[in-house]
Protein backbone atom coordinates (compact mmCIF):
# COMPACT_ATOMS: atom_id res chain seq x y z
CA UNK A 1 0.00 0.00 0.00
CA UNK A 2 1.39 3.15 -1.27
CA UNK A 3 1.93 6.27 1.46
CA UNK A 4 -0.74 7.89 -0.40
CA UNK A 5 -3.56 5.32 -0.33
CA UNK A 6 -2.38 4.32 3.14
CA UNK A 7 -3.18 8.36 4.52
CA UNK A 8 -6.38 8.36 2.86
CA UNK A 9 -7.70 5.33 4.08
CA UNK A 10 -6.51 6.81 7.91
CA UNK A 11 -8.42 10.21 6.75
CA UNK A 12 -11.88 8.25 5.40
CA UNK A 13 -11.37 6.14 9.19
CA UNK A 14 -11.22 9.46 11.15
CA UNK A 15 -13.95 11.38 8.91
CA UNK A 16 -16.46 8.24 9.18
CA UNK A 17 -15.34 7.76 13.24
CA UNK A 18 -16.08 11.70 13.28
CA UNK A 19 -19.24 12.02 11.62
CA UNK A 20 -20.45 8.69 13.75
CA UNK A 21 -19.75 10.05 17.13
CA UNK A 22 -21.60 13.53 16.16
CA UNK A 23 -24.35 11.57 14.63
CA UNK A 24 -24.57 9.45 17.53
CA UNK A 25 -24.79 12.52 19.87
CA UNK A 26 -27.89 14.09 17.82
CA UNK A 27 -29.33 10.94 18.17
CA UNK A 28 -28.66 11.70 22.46
CA UNK A 29 -29.31 15.01 22.36
CA UNK A 30 -32.79 14.34 20.40
CA UNK A 31 -34.12 12.28 23.66
CA UNK A 32 -32.44 14.35 26.34
CA UNK A 33 -33.91 17.62 24.80
CA UNK A 34 -37.58 16.09 25.79
CA UNK A 35 -36.26 14.03 28.91
CA UNK A 36 -34.57 17.33 30.70
CA UNK A 37 -37.45 19.54 29.50
CA UNK A 38 -39.80 17.14 31.07
CA UNK A 39 -38.47 16.62 34.00
CA UNK A 40 -37.74 20.71 34.20
CA UNK A 41 -41.37 20.66 33.36
CA UNK A 42 -42.52 17.80 36.35
CA UNK A 43 -43.51 15.26 33.37
CA UNK A 44 -41.78 12.17 32.24
CA UNK A 45 -41.02 12.72 28.83
CA UNK A 46 -40.92 9.86 26.29
CA UNK A 47 -41.47 6.72 28.29
CA UNK A 48 -43.30 4.14 24.97
CA UNK A 49 -40.52 2.94 23.03
CA UNK A 50 -38.06 1.13 25.04
CA UNK A 51 -36.68 1.08 28.53
CA UNK A 52 -37.65 4.68 29.80
CA UNK A 53 -38.35 5.47 25.92
CA UNK A 54 -34.47 5.03 25.18
CA UNK A 55 -35.32 4.35 21.85
CA UNK A 56 -37.12 6.88 20.47
CA UNK A 57 -34.38 8.56 18.38
CA UNK A 58 -34.65 5.14 16.62
CA UNK A 59 -38.23 5.25 16.52
CA UNK A 60 -38.17 9.18 14.91
CA UNK A 61 -35.42 8.20 12.56
CA UNK A 62 -37.29 5.25 11.32
CA UNK A 63 -40.91 7.20 10.98
CA UNK A 64 -38.75 10.16 9.22
CA UNK A 65 -37.36 7.46 6.63
CA UNK A 66 -40.71 6.28 5.80
CA UNK A 67 -42.72 9.41 5.51
CA UNK A 68 -44.08 10.63 2.48
CA UNK A 69 -41.48 13.40 0.24
CA UNK A 70 -43.79 16.04 -0.14
CA UNK A 71 -42.49 18.82 -2.72
CA UNK A 72 -44.84 22.20 -3.24
CA UNK A 73 -45.99 22.74 -6.86
CA UNK A 74 -44.81 25.97 -7.17
CA UNK A 75 -41.09 24.73 -5.72
CA UNK A 76 -37.98 25.20 -6.95
CA UNK A 77 -37.49 21.45 -7.21
CA UNK A 78 -33.65 21.51 -7.43
CA UNK A 79 -33.01 24.23 -4.82
CA UNK A 80 -36.03 22.45 -2.77
CA UNK A 81 -33.55 19.30 -2.66
CA UNK A 82 -30.46 21.14 -2.38
CA UNK A 83 -31.06 23.00 0.74
CA UNK A 84 -31.36 20.49 3.49
CA UNK A 85 -28.21 18.38 2.35
CA UNK A 86 -26.35 21.86 2.16
CA UNK A 87 -27.21 22.24 5.65
CA UNK A 88 -26.62 19.38 6.59
CA UNK A 89 -22.96 18.75 5.61
CA UNK A 90 -21.82 22.53 6.02
CA UNK A 91 -23.18 21.40 9.87
CA UNK A 92 -20.67 18.22 10.22
CA UNK A 93 -17.57 19.25 7.96
CA UNK A 94 -16.92 21.98 10.53
CA UNK A 95 -15.83 19.47 12.74
CA UNK A 96 -12.49 18.66 10.94
CA UNK A 97 -10.49 20.91 12.72
CA UNK A 98 -11.66 20.28 16.09
CA UNK A 99 -9.38 18.36 18.90
CA UNK A 100 -11.20 16.15 20.38
CA UNK A 101 -8.41 14.90 22.79
CA UNK A 102 -4.84 15.62 23.11
CA UNK A 103 -2.07 16.65 20.56
CA UNK A 104 -0.42 13.09 20.50
CA UNK A 105 0.89 11.93 17.57
CA UNK A 106 0.80 8.18 15.87
CA UNK A 107 3.40 6.31 13.47
CA UNK A 108 1.54 4.05 11.10
CA UNK A 109 4.23 2.19 8.41
CA UNK A 110 6.14 5.72 8.47
CA UNK A 111 3.31 7.55 8.52
CA UNK A 112 2.64 10.16 11.30
CA UNK A 113 -1.32 10.44 12.19
CA UNK A 114 -2.92 12.32 14.85
CA UNK A 115 -5.41 10.43 15.83
CA UNK A 116 -8.19 12.99 17.37
CA UNK A 117 -7.98 15.82 15.11
CA UNK A 118 -8.82 15.42 11.25
CA UNK A 119 -7.21 18.45 10.46
CA UNK A 120 -4.77 20.76 12.59
CA UNK A 121 -4.45 23.88 10.04
CA UNK A 122 -3.12 27.00 11.42
CA UNK A 123 -6.30 28.77 10.37
CA UNK A 124 -8.62 26.57 12.28
CA UNK A 125 -10.91 29.37 13.38
CA UNK A 126 -11.39 31.07 10.25
CA UNK A 127 -11.85 27.41 8.51
CA UNK A 128 -14.55 27.28 11.35
CA UNK A 129 -16.39 31.00 10.88
CA UNK A 130 -16.00 30.57 6.92
CA UNK A 131 -18.57 27.08 7.51
CA UNK A 132 -21.02 29.01 9.50
CA UNK A 133 -21.48 31.42 7.22
CA UNK A 134 -21.71 29.10 4.55
CA UNK A 135 -24.95 27.24 6.98
CA UNK A 136 -27.32 30.46 6.63
CA UNK A 137 -27.62 29.75 3.04
CA UNK A 138 -29.14 26.15 2.95
CA UNK A 139 -31.49 27.91 5.45
CA UNK A 140 -32.03 31.15 3.11
CA UNK A 141 -32.60 28.25 -0.27
CA UNK A 142 -34.73 26.40 1.76
CA UNK A 143 -36.62 29.42 2.44
CA UNK A 144 -36.94 30.81 -0.57
CA UNK A 145 -37.26 27.61 -2.73
CA UNK A 146 -40.38 26.26 -0.93
CA UNK A 147 -42.75 29.01 -2.69
CA UNK A 148 -44.06 29.42 0.30
CA UNK A 149 -44.57 33.28 2.20
CA UNK A 150 -44.06 31.88 5.68
CA UNK A 151 -40.77 29.68 4.30
CA UNK A 152 -39.62 33.10 2.90
CA UNK A 153 -40.03 34.68 5.70
CA UNK A 154 -37.94 32.76 7.67
CA UNK A 155 -35.24 32.46 5.75
CA UNK A 156 -34.68 36.53 5.47
CA UNK A 157 -35.06 36.40 9.01
CA UNK A 158 -32.27 34.29 9.34
CA UNK A 159 -29.89 36.12 6.88
CA UNK A 160 -30.40 39.04 8.59
CA UNK A 161 -30.31 36.96 12.29
CA UNK A 162 -26.97 35.28 11.11
CA UNK A 163 -25.08 38.88 9.83
CA UNK A 164 -26.19 40.37 13.47
CA UNK A 165 -24.02 37.72 15.48
CA UNK A 166 -21.75 36.41 13.14
CA UNK A 167 -20.00 39.46 13.51
CA UNK A 168 -20.29 39.08 17.21
CA UNK A 169 -18.68 35.31 17.45
CA UNK A 170 -15.82 36.73 15.64
CA UNK A 171 -15.35 39.35 17.90
CA UNK A 172 -15.62 37.42 20.56
CA UNK A 173 -13.13 35.21 18.97
CA UNK A 174 -10.62 37.53 18.64
CA UNK A 175 -9.89 38.41 22.66
CA UNK A 176 -8.51 34.91 23.20
CA UNK A 177 -6.38 34.70 19.71
CA UNK A 178 -4.61 37.86 21.07
CA UNK A 179 -3.90 35.63 24.31
CA UNK A 180 -2.92 32.37 22.59
CA UNK A 181 -1.29 34.12 19.26
CA UNK A 182 -2.25 31.34 16.65
CA UNK A 183 -5.25 30.75 14.89
CA UNK A 184 -5.18 26.60 15.40
CA UNK A 185 -7.54 25.35 17.69
CA UNK A 186 -5.09 22.18 18.96
CA UNK A 187 -2.39 25.40 20.13
CA UNK A 188 -5.30 27.54 21.94
CA UNK A 189 -6.21 24.61 23.80
CA UNK A 190 -2.73 23.46 24.47
CA UNK A 191 -1.94 27.49 25.84
CA UNK A 192 -4.45 26.64 28.08
CA UNK A 193 -2.78 23.66 30.37
CA UNK A 194 -1.79 23.76 33.59
CA UNK A 195 -4.95 23.95 35.41
CA UNK A 196 -8.35 26.08 35.65
CA UNK A 197 -6.64 29.40 36.14
CA UNK A 198 -4.48 29.45 32.78
CA UNK A 199 -8.47 28.62 31.07
CA UNK A 200 -8.93 31.98 28.67
CA UNK A 201 -12.10 32.75 30.36
CA UNK A 202 -10.41 32.73 33.80
CA UNK A 203 -7.08 34.50 32.27
CA UNK A 204 -4.57 34.28 34.69
CA UNK A 205 -1.02 34.90 33.74
CA UNK A 206 1.03 31.93 33.87
CA UNK A 207 3.07 33.17 36.28
CA UNK A 208 0.29 34.39 38.53
CA UNK A 209 -3.08 33.37 39.55
CA UNK A 210 -4.62 36.71 39.37
CA UNK A 211 -7.05 36.99 36.39
CA UNK A 212 -5.76 39.97 34.39
CA UNK A 213 -6.20 38.53 30.91
CA UNK A 214 -10.07 37.28 31.70
CA UNK A 215 -12.28 36.71 28.94
CA UNK A 216 -15.56 36.03 30.86
CA UNK A 217 -17.10 38.91 28.66
CA UNK A 218 -16.25 38.03 25.52
CA UNK A 219 -17.72 34.25 26.76
CA UNK A 220 -20.22 35.36 27.25
CA UNK A 221 -20.98 37.18 23.99
CA UNK A 222 -20.05 34.13 21.76
CA UNK A 223 -22.02 31.90 24.09
CA UNK A 224 -25.24 34.28 23.34
CA UNK A 225 -24.22 34.67 19.62
CA UNK A 226 -23.73 30.74 19.79
CA UNK A 227 -27.69 30.00 20.69
CA UNK A 228 -28.35 32.91 18.18
CA UNK A 229 -26.53 31.08 15.49
CA UNK A 230 -28.00 27.99 15.81
CA UNK A 231 -31.16 29.20 15.70
CA UNK A 232 -32.19 28.28 18.92
CA UNK A 233 -34.87 29.27 22.00
CA UNK A 234 -34.68 31.97 22.72
CA UNK A 235 -33.59 33.28 19.47
CA UNK A 236 -35.17 31.01 17.24
CA UNK A 237 -36.85 33.88 15.31
CA UNK A 238 -36.46 31.92 11.88
CA UNK A 239 -38.78 29.47 12.77
CA UNK A 240 -41.25 30.83 15.43
CA UNK A 241 -44.13 28.80 15.65
CA UNK A 242 -45.97 31.54 16.55
CA UNK A 243 -45.64 33.74 13.81
CA UNK A 244 -44.45 31.73 11.37
CA UNK A 245 -45.70 28.13 11.53
CA UNK A 246 -42.17 26.23 10.97
CA UNK A 247 -41.07 29.27 9.23
CA UNK A 248 -37.86 27.84 6.64
CA UNK A 249 -39.34 24.43 6.99
CA UNK A 250 -42.57 24.83 7.17
CA UNK A 251 -43.05 23.11 3.70
CA UNK A 252 -40.64 20.21 4.36
CA UNK A 253 -41.46 16.81 5.63
CA UNK A 254 -39.63 12.80 5.51
CA UNK A 255 -35.75 12.74 5.70
CA UNK A 256 -35.30 16.63 4.73
CA UNK A 257 -37.18 17.78 7.38
CA UNK A 258 -35.13 15.30 9.50
CA UNK A 259 -31.80 16.66 7.97
CA UNK A 260 -32.88 20.60 8.61
CA UNK A 261 -33.19 18.92 12.55
CA UNK A 262 -30.01 17.21 12.65
CA UNK A 263 -28.35 20.03 11.31
CA UNK A 264 -29.22 22.45 13.74
CA UNK A 265 -28.43 19.48 16.71
CA UNK A 266 -24.87 18.84 14.93
CA UNK A 267 -24.64 22.70 15.09
CA UNK A 268 -25.52 22.71 18.59
CA UNK A 269 -22.62 19.98 19.65
CA UNK A 270 -20.07 22.20 16.77
CA UNK A 271 -20.51 25.40 18.84
CA UNK A 272 -19.99 23.34 22.61
CA UNK A 273 -17.16 22.09 20.77
CA UNK A 274 -15.84 25.51 20.38
CA UNK A 275 -16.94 26.74 23.41
CA UNK A 276 -15.10 23.97 25.55
CA UNK A 277 -12.11 24.74 22.95
CA UNK A 278 -11.43 28.36 23.65
CA UNK A 279 -12.16 29.58 27.03
CA UNK A 280 -12.66 26.21 29.22
CA UNK A 281 -9.33 24.57 28.28
CA UNK A 282 -10.71 21.78 25.87
CA UNK A 283 -9.23 18.27 26.59
CA UNK A 284 -7.36 20.26 29.45
CA UNK A 285 -8.33 19.37 33.39
CA UNK A 286 -9.10 21.98 36.04
CA UNK A 287 -6.09 21.01 37.81
CA UNK A 288 -2.36 20.39 36.77
CA UNK A 289 -1.66 16.92 34.50
CA UNK A 290 -4.07 14.31 34.88
CA UNK A 291 -5.22 11.50 37.59
CA UNK A 292 -3.43 8.90 35.41
CA UNK A 293 -0.39 10.70 35.49
CA UNK A 294 -0.53 10.68 39.38
CA UNK A 295 -0.78 6.81 39.72
CA UNK A 296 2.03 6.29 37.09
CA UNK A 297 0.14 5.22 34.19
CA UNK A 298 0.61 7.86 31.60
CA UNK A 299 -0.15 6.07 28.88
CA UNK A 300 -3.58 5.89 29.60
CA UNK A 301 -3.86 10.05 30.22
CA UNK A 302 -5.78 10.44 27.10
CA UNK A 303 -8.89 8.72 28.47
CA UNK A 304 -8.95 11.41 30.94
CA UNK A 305 -8.10 14.51 28.52
CA UNK A 306 -11.05 12.98 26.24
CA UNK A 307 -13.85 12.58 29.43
CA UNK A 308 -12.96 15.96 30.09
CA UNK A 309 -13.89 17.14 26.51
CA UNK A 310 -16.84 15.12 26.55
CA UNK A 311 -18.09 16.69 29.81
CA UNK A 312 -17.55 20.30 29.07
CA UNK A 313 -18.66 19.60 25.52
CA UNK A 314 -21.99 17.97 27.33
CA UNK A 315 -22.41 20.83 29.97
CA UNK A 316 -22.92 23.46 27.13
CA UNK A 317 -25.75 21.50 25.29
CA UNK A 318 -27.33 20.97 28.68
CA UNK A 319 -27.19 25.10 28.98
CA UNK A 320 -29.16 25.00 25.57
CA UNK A 321 -31.84 22.80 26.88
CA UNK A 322 -32.10 24.64 30.13
CA UNK A 323 -32.35 27.84 27.62
CA UNK A 324 -35.40 26.19 26.19
CA UNK A 325 -37.03 25.60 29.35
CA UNK A 326 -36.49 28.66 31.06
CA UNK A 327 -36.45 31.72 28.51
CA UNK A 328 -39.46 33.15 25.76
CA UNK A 329 -38.65 33.61 22.61
CA UNK A 330 -37.63 37.47 21.93
CA UNK A 331 -39.55 40.09 19.77
CA UNK A 332 -37.57 40.52 16.24
CA UNK A 333 -36.24 44.21 16.79
CA UNK A 334 -35.18 43.20 20.18
CA UNK A 335 -33.37 40.76 18.40
CA UNK A 336 -31.70 43.07 16.23
CA UNK A 337 -31.80 45.77 18.71
CA UNK A 338 -29.60 43.21 21.31
CA UNK A 339 -26.79 41.98 18.83
CA UNK A 340 -25.86 45.14 17.35
CA UNK A 341 -26.46 47.68 20.51
CA UNK A 342 -25.27 45.40 23.15
CA UNK A 343 -23.36 42.96 22.41
CA UNK A 344 -21.36 44.43 19.63
CA UNK A 345 -20.04 47.17 21.92
CA UNK A 346 -19.33 44.54 24.54
CA UNK A 347 -16.92 42.74 22.27
CA UNK A 348 -15.52 45.52 20.78
CA UNK A 349 -14.35 46.92 24.09
CA UNK A 350 -13.18 43.63 25.23
CA UNK A 351 -10.41 43.51 22.20
CA UNK A 352 -9.43 46.74 23.16
CA UNK A 353 -8.71 46.19 27.19
CA UNK A 354 -7.75 42.47 26.22
CA UNK A 355 -5.11 44.45 23.97
CA UNK A 356 -3.52 46.98 26.43
CA UNK A 357 -3.70 44.68 28.70
CA UNK A 358 -1.28 41.89 27.08
CA UNK A 359 0.64 44.64 25.72
CA UNK A 360 1.47 45.67 29.13
CA UNK A 361 1.49 42.49 30.97
CA UNK A 362 2.28 39.79 28.29
CA UNK A 363 1.61 36.30 28.20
Amino acid sequence: MTELSLRLAVSFVQILAEVSLVMLTVAIMTLAERKVLGWMQDRMGPMEVGPYGILQPLADGVKLFFKEDIVPAGANKAMFALAPMLTMVVSLIGFAVIPFGPDITLNIHGLTIKPFVIADINIGILYILAIASIGAYGIILGGWSSNSKYSLLGGLRSAAQVISYELNVGLAIVGVLLLSGSLSLVEITEAQSGGFWHWFIWGARPDGFFPIHTQIFAFVVFLISGVAETNRITFDLPEAESELVAGFFTEYSGMKFAFFVSAEYASMVLVSCVAASLFLGGWNAPYPGTIFEYIGLEQLAWIEHIVWFAGKVYFFLFVFIWLRATLPRLRYDQLMRFGWKVLLPIALANIIITAITVYLFPR
